[in-house]
């Protein structure tokens, strides 16, 4: 997550037209007080029931696969990134690339997306 934290302001657009959520199985003060010591700019979900992560097929076992979702303005999914590889820089590259193609997208049509 601290790779995304430090290129927000050039991947994300530091948040403009475009929420980052996080979602994890940890508990929410868990991720409250992770989120303030790194200086996290996105927003965290707890799912500690896997809610979310069985809608999304996301889950192994008791935990979430690293899986990225770029979700456009009109909430449908306009990117899938399963297995999401945090070291890999080409896994960034793509993912730079899908957002800016939702952004565009969502400009295009007039959209404002999230706040």
């Amino acid at each position: 997550m601290e790779a995304y934290r430090d290129q927000y302001a050039t991947m994300f657009n530091n948040g403009k037209k475009l929420a980052l959520i996080g979602i994890s199985v940890d508990p929410d003060t868990m991720l409250a007080n992770w989120a303030r010591e790194t200086s996290y700019p996105g927003l965290y979900v707890s799912d500690s029931g896997q809610v979310i992560g069985k809608l999304y097929a996301s889950t192994r076992g008791e935990l979430d696969s690293r899986n990225v979702f770029v979700i456009g303005a009109d909430g449908r999914i306009k990117h899938r990134m399963i297995s999401f590889n945090v070291l890999s820089q080409d896994a960034y590259a793509e993912l730079e690339k899908a957002v800016d193609d939702a952004a565009g997208a969502a400009a295009a049509s007039g959209g404002s997306g999230p706040p």
